[in-house]
């Protein structure tokens, strides 16, 4: 979730939303993204709209965060008349939202349900960090509905979670993973980050091992990126640690893909591997979703809108039967060609051909080594991974 929010049309305060968006609903998927602002501690490389104990201040509650969740999912069951599909995919995220209650967990989920109805086949997940879980409470979560558990590893080196502020001991992720499992989840994804100042080719290395010893049927791996604002660029800016390697970054992705793959784990996007996350895919294909929480943001038919950031004003708004969206904007072709560009060509499955506006580019780039011309489609080669942003920028006008 962006640390700042970007600029954009006023909101209406009803939240309404033009026809023509409503009309659109569903047609590439649609998805619910519930944000849990709430945090025990603040990792150093942390920017995301999250707050611990001590930041909250007054106006907003923990424990009335579900009631005040609950008016939002209804206003957004007013706004959509019904024009929604039952939702396909939950993705309860943070934050940490393992820090509610497991019953507030499954009041979110029965909120959702009763609003829009669910898929049969809904997939439902929380993030979790591992420390605020354990084999009752993955029971209760596992029992009121969720399927898939993603969990915050990061890395299984004591001096790397160390430099990250991560509050959790390296093997508590794997435990949390396999008492998942044992749960009865039927998805378990483990997070991990890669190039930190001080990890070594053999912490990274464990780190992966550790994880896919674990059984899990998904790895997300990311490179770190050091934040503005946040108290590990700080530390850079002073020169206590150095700031991370591009080239070790491209290293660190190589070993992630040789070790995953050779797991069965396969990519599917360009920082994922094993079982489809069917959530993120309808970002990635264009698909519709409405975010619910402090800073949380929605797409519905071409229109973007985004939630203000604090949870005193967003409890505040709702309090007072107003939207909470803080700005919105309506996708013009461009830009949503542009997005459709910059997503789907990070998929394995890669970007149809006739949506480029030059063809001729990806012949070019696959003449390079960086695309693989696949029938009607142009997919990233492993080198390509490596320089996706700049295969994008190449491929657009």
């Amino acid at each position: 979730m962006p640390s700042t929010l970007p600029d954009g049309d006023p909101a209406p305060p009803d939240g309404s939303l033009p026809d023509s968006a409503t009309r659109r609903i569903g047609a590439s998927g649609f998805g619910v993204y519930v944000h849990v602002p709430f945090c025990a501690s603040r990792c150093g490389y942390c920017d995301f709209n999250t707050y611990t104990a001590a930041e909250l201040g007054g106006g907003a509650s923990q424990a009335a965060y579900v009631d005040t969740l609950t008016r939002e999912i209804e206003l957004a069951g007013r706004v959509l008349g019904g024009a929604a599909p039952p939702a396909q995919t939950i993705f309860v995220g943070g934050g940490t939202p393992t820090l509610l209650p497991p019953g507030d967990l499954a009041r979110i989920v029965e909120s959702i349900d009763k609003t829009f109805g669910l898929a049969p086949d809904a997939e439902i997940t929380t993030e979790a960090n591992p420390e605020s879980v354990g084999p009752a409470s993955l029971r209760l979560l596992r029992d009121a509905g969720y399927t898939r558990i993603s969990l915050g590893m990061q890395s299984a080196a004591g001096h790397v979670l160390k430099v990250l502020d991560r509050q959790h001991t390296p093997g508590r992720a794997p435990r949390a993973a396999v008492e998942a499992r044992e749960a009865g989840f039927e998805h378990v994804n483990l997070d991990l980050i890669y190039a930190t100042p001080g990890e070594r080719a053999e912490d990274f290395a464990a780190s992966l091992d550790s994880a896919i010893a674990a059984g899990v049927d998904h790895v997300s791996a990311y490179s770190l990126i050091v934040e503005d604002g946040t108290r590990l660029a700080a530390r850079v800016r002073r020169g206590e640690l150095p700031a991370p390697s591009d080239d070790v970054a491209a290293d660190r992705y190589l070993a992630a893909d040789a070790a995953l793959s050779a797991a069965g784990l396969t990519w599917y996007e360009v920082s994922n591997w094993g079982e489809e996350c069917r959530h993120n895919l309808i970002y990635w294909r264009g698909g519709d979703w409405w975010g619910f929480g402090p800073g949380a943001h929605s797409h519905v038919g071409g229109v973007r809108w985004w939630n203000v950031r604090h949870p005193a004003r967003y409890a505040a708004a709702l309090a007072d039967g107003l939207s909470p969206a803080a700005g919105r904007e309506t996708l013009t072709a461009d830009e949503r060609h542009m997005e459709e560009v910059m997503l789907r060509l990070r998929l394995a499955e890669g970007l149809p051909l006739d949506r480029l506006t030059r063809p001729a580019d990806a012949e070019r780039l696959a003449e390079d080594g960086l695309l693989r011309l696949d029938g009607d489609r142009a997919v990233l080669t492993l080198r390509g991974r490596l320089l996706a942003d700049a295969v994008v920028r190449d491929l657009l006008p």
